[in-house]
């Protein structure tokens, strides 16, 4: 690869892991759309940054872990399900037309808009018939595996809104969980995709080492945001990029 490209993916993967780490979101939601910018399908661009991911979410959760903020057990009962969906998902990603899978990524960033927002209304009137935990973990890790092999993203976009409305977590909480699930997916996304040949392993490893600086960053800087500037920012987040994902489908379906 170019220098100026690797140069350019690090700066990308930079600005990934400053919101991985401060939305427990992988990096994904932007690595992908950085990625098909330089001209990777979408098979390549969502396995390529599920190995950025993979390096982003371990240097995160390791940070976590060192500041005690690292919860393994809650963690390991999302982590199962995801796993157990995110081939599935990967699968069927691959059945799909390139615009409809970015069209379909773009809706999904908007949901989450309304997810993130839905927590007080739920707390207040389904707190009395809470899901089961077990149901609630089983939902919630699954659909996040599921995701993060359909779209190559970590998942947080998804996992993170569904604690919150499934098991009132907190969000800062969420956040770091979901970093922590990030781990495990991805690093059984990457082996599945690795053996098909999708990852091109110098993009994702450039995108990787700048994730990996701004992870560092941005996981020392969350335990100071409150709830409602973090809420922010998350749905600011997935407003651009949703805007972003939805051009892109619309180029490769008249394209």
């Amino acid at each position: 690869m170019p220098p100026i490209e690797i140069a350019l993916l690090a700066l990308g993967g930079l600005a990934a892991g400053l919101l991985a780490g401060l939305l427990g979101i992988g990096g994904g939601v932007l690595m992908v759309p950085v990625l098909l910018l330089f001209g990777f399908n979408v098979d390549q661009a969502a396995a390529t940054s599920l190995l950025a991911i993979l390096v982003t979410a371990t240097t995160g959760s390791i940070q976590n872990w060192r500041m005690g903020y690292l919860r393994p057990k809650q963690v390991l009962m999302l982590a199962v399900p995801a796993i157990a969906l995110v081939i599935v998902g990967t699968e069927v990603g691959g059945l799909l037309a390139e615009h409809w899978r970015r069209a379909a990524f773009g809706s999904l960033l908007l949901s989450n808009i309304y997810l993130v927002g839905l927590k007080k209304r739920v707390v207040s009137e389904v707190a009395p018939k809470q899901l089961n935990p077990l149901a609630a973990r089983l939902i919630t890790g699954g659909t996040s595996g599921f995701m993060a092999g359909l779209f190559g993203v970590g998942g947080g976009v998804i996992m993170v809104p569904l604690q919150v409305l499934l098991l009132h977590s907190g969000l800062k909480e969420a956040v770091r969980n979901s970093l922590g699930v990030i781990v495990l997916t991805s690093l059984v996304a990457c082996l599945h995709n690795g053996l098909k040949g999708d990852i091109v392993y110098g993009a994702g490893l450039s995108l990787g080492l700048g994730g990996l600086i701004g992870v560092q960053i941005s996981t020392r800087f969350l335990p100071k945001l409150s709830d409602h500037v973090v809420s922010l920012l998350f749905k600011l987040l997935l407003c651009v990029l949703s805007v972003y994902v939805f051009w892109q489908a619309w180029v490769a379906h008249t394209g």
